[in-house]
């Protein structure tokens, strides 16, 4: 059966000719042509980009509004249809490709088409007629996709900033508890993977939490240059089709529905220049190079878990093979692992797509949003899993960690300053030799009681007490 015969398309037209649109749809004519041309990824776009659109729109309209240029009864209507979708209303109405039409034409179609639709609906019109409210004429009035998708797109990294920030900010929190719980746990340093001077687990997970808060500090430092926007720039940042004051009253609009100090940037700039969205990237670099080092860090330390370290226990949250029993993983940063080394991809693909503007447009704007949001959700969802599934959890092996202080030869470094560097070198020999603690042979030569010998171990690896001289490696 013809499926155009049962009432399931409406015919729309547009610029190009007539289009079959779905007759239950609320988009129409350039967003099914858009379908349709772009069948790439099958990734609808992101939600909080979405309602970024949306609220740019809502704010337009009342912005419009106020110099006469939109009737109120337009406005009123654009309004309640943008505070539905706002609402969570229509969210399977928004579905061009996240790769489509260079700066995203199609995406402020899809919006415009809907809002519209949504709009004459609620007067009293059909879906389609654009009756009395038009997609482009009235919801689109004094904008162009040229200034309302960059907009978008930093609007919704300004949405999902807090969230990405509030997972560092957990994990933080559990690595300076950790800290201060391990303050006194002794355990070998390793330096070039090799055995090293004593430190304590606590310094170790202070050092982690220091340099993640320091992440999060310099990701809230983009903050102020995401705020500046350029709409009201319309198509080539002149303002061309605007209202007086426009860009001013519509940065306000957007300052109330966001809660956020939106403010107007150099019209033309924002729409040529994305480098605030590539210093957000890069900082969503840095982040995850640490959680990188870091989850190597305690895969090492529970690696055994009598055949590695085993010095730390991840709590078990799955199996671990198909063909060893019992065998457990530390899956929760494997899988911290792999995202932040997609999210290394994403940075590459964002630096690239910064630089490909040319003239008064960057026409990578979908492609490079779309992988910043992607960075950004994908960050926040594995840093919460680890924090709530593993370091919640973690198990520390007093008895193992003081095993291998005591197996370290570098323990006669401490030494230097009690007896001299010659007999702290015939220990560190003899020690190497036999095999035996550092901590026998120096109570068995009378150098050093047992008992004094520990507290020393503790001074060092909490850093009092240790002396000085000698570079380290």
């Amino acid at each position: 059966m013809n499926e155009f015969a049962t009432n399931k398309f409406r015919t729309e037209k547009d610029s190009l000719g007539e289009v079959q649109v779905p007759v239950d749809a609320w988009y129409g004519a350039q967003t099914a042509r858009a379908v349709a041309n772009f069948p790439i990824s099958g990734r609808r776009p992101d939600k909080d980009f979405v309602l970024a659109h949306v609220r740019i729109k809502l704010a337009a309209a009342h912005a419009n509004c106020q110099p006469g240029w939109l009737s109120e009864q337009k406005r009123d209507a654009i309004a309640a249809a943008c505070e539905k979708i706002l609402a969570g209303e229509f969210d399977d109405q928004f579905v061009v490709d996240r790769f489509q039409a260079g700066a995203g034409t199609s995406h402020n179609m899809n919006s415009n088409e809907v809002i519209a639709n949504l709009a004459n609906v609620a007067l009293g019109g059909e879906k389609g007629s654009y009756k009395p409210v038009n997609p482009n004429d009235d919801v689109n009035m004094g904008q162009s996709t040229n200034d309302t998708i960059p907009t978008a797109i930093r609007l919704a990294v300004l949405a999902k900033l807090p969230r990405l920030t509030a997972a560092v900010h957990a994990m933080v929190a559990e690595f300076s508890r950790l800290a201060e719980r391990e303050k006194d746990t002794v355990k070998s340093g390793r330096t070039h993977l090799q055995d090293a001077v004593p430190t304590t687990l606590g310094l170790e997970f202070a050092g982690y939490a220091w340099t993640l808060g320091r992440c999060a500090t310099a990701l809230d430092a983009v903050r102020p240059a995401l705020c500046e926007i350029g709409l009201g720039g319309s198509a080539a940042g002149t303002g061309l089709n605007t209202s007086p004051d426009y860009p001013a009253r519509v940065a306000a609009e957007l300052a109330r529905l966001t809660g956020e100090p939106i403010r107007v940037g150099q019209l033309v700039a924002q729409m040529q220049s994305m480098n605030d969205l590539a210093r957000l990237s890069g900082e969503i670099r840095n982040l995850a190079l640490e959680l990188t080092r870091v989850s190597n860090d305690l895969r090492l330390l529970a690696s055994g878990p009598r055949t590695g370290l085993g010095e730390i226990q991840l709590p078990p949250v799955q199996p671990g093979s198909s063909i060893m029993p019992g065998k457990v993983n530390p899956v929760m940063f494997e899988m911290l692992n792999q995202v932040c080394f997609q999210v290394l991809g994403q940075d590459a693909a964002v630096s690239y797509m910064v630089q490909a503007g040319q003239m008064e447009l960057n026409v990578m704007m979908p492609a490079l949003g779309s992988a910043l949001f992607d960075a950004m959700d994908w960050l926040t969802h594995a840093m919460n899993a680890a924090t709530e599934k593993n370091l919640k959890g973690i198990v520390v092996n007093r008895e193992r960690c003081a095993f291998f202080i005591h197996q370290s030869v570098a323990l006669a470094t401490l030494l230097n300053t009690q007896i001299g560097y010659n007999q702290a070198a015939e220990v560190a020999k003899e020690s190497e030799k036999s095999g035996r603690p550092v901590r026998d042979i120096v109570a068995e030569r009378g150098l050093m009681s047992a008992a004094d010998f520990d507290a020393l171990v503790l001074q060092a690896a909490h850093g009092v007490g240790s002396g000085g001289g000698g570079g380290g490696g």
